[in-house]
């Protein structure tokens, strides 16, 4: 990995305001700066960047983080790539983040020039292909869209691209998956006769293809067994992983962006023909059925993930592969909906007929994962018997188990409770859920009530948020480690005490415990504090009197404990005028340390 203190560096040199700034245009506001969100669409700008926290937040979206976080969020990249764009931009060199990275980088390379030579010759072969161009035209599809997506036509010929590498027996080919070597050892082109679809990854750079049979595929495979498949993808290779990647996300980033939802269709002709009637924001996976990895990588790019299926059994099959990898990714501000198109459509053929506006309003109203789950769960069982009923409960119970989102897996074991016949807390017992705490959420607050309704621990987190080194003065022998609040606390404190921790906002500290268990906690807290914009002499304030009743809180305890054992002895008469002083100064102690009442 990439070590921390030069992350700390990264973040030291650069100015979040500058790196935002390379991407969208920000308008001075008071102390921050502002613009619209460019991760969901708005007319208002509610997007804030604050050069003394080094912390974007948008009031519509949620979205949130630090330099790093925005690169990675607005670009689509990860860690270690935003790290090197920044890193790149700000003249500094990352140092090797390890052996087996560089090897595979250096590895890459050259097979990503391969790759990209390929789609250029591919490309140049479409314009001078009648046969390839008329398929495309028949499928209405311009060569604007054409060029925007990289199509292109792979010859009807055994060796042609032995046109662009005259090293044809090169071992890099056969890697990458351009060309196929037989029993024989003679080799030709993986892709002969088809269109082509460049499949890039999230730099751009074309790591596969996907090649679709030009013409009736029935009537040839009837003709010709040896057609192949009506859609030919690239086989796994150092570039390219399917379970991993999706087409058209470099394309469909700006559409989901303005409209917070990214739609997934099962093939690549879908993508590009709702692309020419106006639907910017589709995807689809490469081949393969829907991989929890698909999924994590969609919930990134939006907050609603539609999938989108015929209205088939092998559409429902496949919808339920795709709700199955979604459960574990869920969260309660994300969701996942199903939309099944009639019987004789797929999204090319319906886009088509019925124009973009009326599958833009079916995208609109899907079928939610929960009606789905439900549906097809109900399907399987009698519920007008109790043995049915019994059954929809155990055939639910992975599923409840499985899904991340707490509320969310509340409302279905209610909806579940419902269908059964049973309460709530008998189908969560059965299925080994536990219910979700009853306690109040945190309120706003005025400086006057600050502390009410929050646990010490939340209340001495915020001005640590804020200012690290305040950590080092509470007394962690009185703070339990037990709670989220708690351990964030110790950790913080820990790294002030060893000197890992530099000054640099909120953003410096979300990277510091990037990756640890720490980091959901930070980044939600936070966000919160952004909003709140505190005061740093009433941040203050709120910090000593967190402490002051930290200590109350342990002086109560020892209060109980002392006045249990005295108890006894003072029934008996023999208890001491010593150990009545220490009793006496364990309550004035309380009462100086206890400025407010303590709200936990």
């Amino acid at each position: 990995m990439i070590p921390e203190s030069f992350i700390q560096e990264l973040l030291g040199r650069v100015d979040i305001v500058d790196v935002v700034e390379r991407y969208i245009s920000l308008r001075k506001a008071g102390a921050n700066y502002s613009a619209c969100c460019p991760f969901h669409s708005e007319k208002t700008p509610s997007f804030t960047v604050s050069p003394s926290k080094q912390f974007y937040h948008c009031f519509g979206c949620g979205a949130h983080g630090s330099a790093i976080g925005f690169v990675m969020q607005y670009a689509g990249l990860g860690f270690i790539d935003a790290v090197e764009e920044l890193a790149r931009n700000a003249g500094m060199q990352v140092p090797q983040v390890s052996d087996r990275i560089h090897s595979d980088r250096a590895k890459k390379a050259p097979l990503t020039e391969l790759m990209a030579r390929a789609a250029r010759f591919y490309k140049d072969q479409l314009k001078a292909s009648p046969k390839a161009i008329d398929y495309l035209k028949g499928r209405g599809l311009t060569g604007e869209v054409a060029a925007r997506f990289g199509l292109g036509y792979a010859p009807d010929e055994w060796q042609g691209l032995q046109q662009i590498f005259p090293d044809y027996a090169d071992p890099a080919l056969l890697e990458c998956g351009l060309v196929i070597e037989n029993d024989q050892g003679r080799r030709y082109d993986r892709f002969r006769d088809r269109v082509m679809f460049p499949i890039l990854d999230q730099r751009g750079n074309v790591i596969g293809f996907g090649g679709r049979f030009i013409g009736d595929h029935k009537a040839a495979q009837a003709e010709n067994a040896a057609a192949g498949p009506k859609y030919l993808n690239s086989p796994e290779t150092p570039l390219f992983e399917k379970g991993r990647e999706l087409y058209g996300l470099t394309q469909a980033r700006q559409g989901i962006r303005d409209g917070d939802q990214v739609i997934v269709v099962e093939g690549y002709m879908d993508v590009v023909a709702l692309a020419q009637h106006g639907v910017t924001n589709a995807v689809a996976t490469l081949g393969t059925a829907c991989t929890p990895h698909h999924v994590h990588k969609l919930l990134r790019q939006a907050s609603k993930v539609v999938f989108c299926f015929d209205g088939d059994a092998a559409g429902r099959k496949a919808a339920w592969r795709a709700l199955e990898a979604s459960l574990e990714q869920l969260t309660d501000d994300r969701s996942v909906g199903f939309l099944f198109l009639p019987p004789e459509h797929d999204p090319d053929s319906f886009v088509r007929a019925e124009g973009a506006d009326s599958f833009r309003q079916l995208a609109a109203h899907p079928t939610t994962l929960t009606e789905f789950l439900l549906r097809e769960l109900k399907s399987h069982t009698d519920l007008a018997s109790a043995e049915g009923r019994a059954r929809l409960v155990h055939e639910a119970k992975p599923f409840l188990q499985k899904l991340a989102a707490p509320i969310l897996r509340v409302q279905l074991s209610k909806a579940l409770a419902e269908a059964a016949a049973l309460t709530q807390a008998e189908v969560e017992a059965q299925c080994g859920i536990k219910p979700l705490a009853r306690g109040r959420a945190p309120t706003a607050r005025s400086p006057r009530n600050r502390t009410v309704e929050r646990s010490l621990e939340y209340a001495l987190l915020e001005p640590v948020l804020q200012k690290p080194v305040r950590a080092a003065r509470i007394p962690l022998d009185r703070l339990s480690a037990e709670t989220r609040e708690g351990a964030l606390l110790h950790a913080i404190a820990n790294a002030v005490d060893h000197g890992e921790l530099p000054a640099g906002g909120i953003g410096m500290l979300i990277e510091f415990f990037r990756g640890t268990p720490h980091e959901a906690l930070i980044s939600t807290l936070a966000a919160t504090l952004f909003e709140e914009d505190s005061d740093a002499g009433e941040l203050e304030a709120v910090f000593i009197d967190a402490v002051e009743r930290l200590k109350a809180k342990d002086l109560t305890k020892e209060i109980a404990a002392l006045g249990a054992a005295l108890g006894e002895k003072a029934r008996l008469g023999t208890i001491t005028e010593d150990e009545l002083k220490q009793l006496r100064e364990l309550h004035a102690r309380k009462a100086k340390a206890q400025k407010t009442p303590a709200a936990d």
